[in-house]
């Protein structure tokens, strides 16, 4: 019998400093991922800093920390917020392994998919604070269908203040509401991308209520981590 395919290539993940929960599908419960991780954090990046405040003063922090889990065997390496859109390019150039800073580098393949007519619509934990800096650096058009979470809804609050409970399911609603929100203002929407890693845990739920495609950075990742060192196949050729 043939076996399964496997890969022990390790994902290292650069994690804002916070202590909100991290729940199943989050990017950085470990659980969430069926490949071995290594996990950072960033100290001085909390997530206010990092999604009001531009990750002012942090670039040289997340270098270290990308070149720390370089040395340590990452294999590849991600980071835990979407709004780091804007550190893609220098760190990509500082290390020597493939980087993918943010969720919202999916938009223009997810976009690639849709039929004319149809467009990508991003969810964000703040519509106010994702500028078209932070689109143009993942490369997404500037006219893109935005949407966040309310200010001082639960996911909001929690994540931005970063609280130590959640309401689960109140959070749900938050996205869901987020997203009829988009798809009221924009029928021509066709598939949703999640900006915000933490938000995973609700896509499934999300697409069943909209019928649309959802795109995580869970499906991102694994797309990308894929690539790192694809599995062996007894039956290919050179195994």
């Amino acid at each position: 019998m043939p076996k399964k395919p496997s890969s022990d290539a390790p994902l290292g993940i650069l994690k804002l400093e916070s202590r909100f929960p991290r729940l199943p599908g989050d990017i950085a419960n470990p659980a969430t991922w069926p490949f071995p991780v290594m996990i950072r954090e960033v100290k001085g990046a909390d997530p206010r800093r990092v999604v009001e405040g531009r990750a002012k003063g942090l670039l040289e922090p997340f270098i270290e920390g990308a070149r720390a889990l370089e040395a340590e065997g990452a294999a590849g390496i991600t980071t835990s917020c979407g709004f780091l859109s804007l550190f893609q390019k220098d760190l990509a150039a500082a290390v020597r392994v493939p980087l993918a800073a943010s969720s919202l580098m999916q938009v223009p393949l997810a976009a690639a998919t849709l039929p004319p007519g149809k467009r990508v619509g991003i969810i964000t934990i703040s519509g106010r604070a994702l500028s078209s800096d932070h689109l143009a650096a993942a490369g997404v058009a500037p006219d893109t269908p935005v949407e966040g979470v309310e200010e001082g809804s639960e996911l909001a609050r929690v994540i931005l203040q970063d609280l130590p409970e959640l309401d689960a399911q109140a959070a749900a609603r938050d996205v869901l509401d987020a997203a009829q929100r988009l798809i009221a203002r924009h029928p021509e929407v066709g598939a949703l991308v999640l900006e915000c890693t933490n938000m995973a845990p609700y896509a499934r739920r999300l697409g069943e209520v909209t019928g649309l495609p959802v795109h995580s950075v869970v499906n991102f990742i694994t797309w990308f981590h894929a690539s790192l060192r694809p599995p062996a196949w007894d039956t290919a050729v050179g195994a």
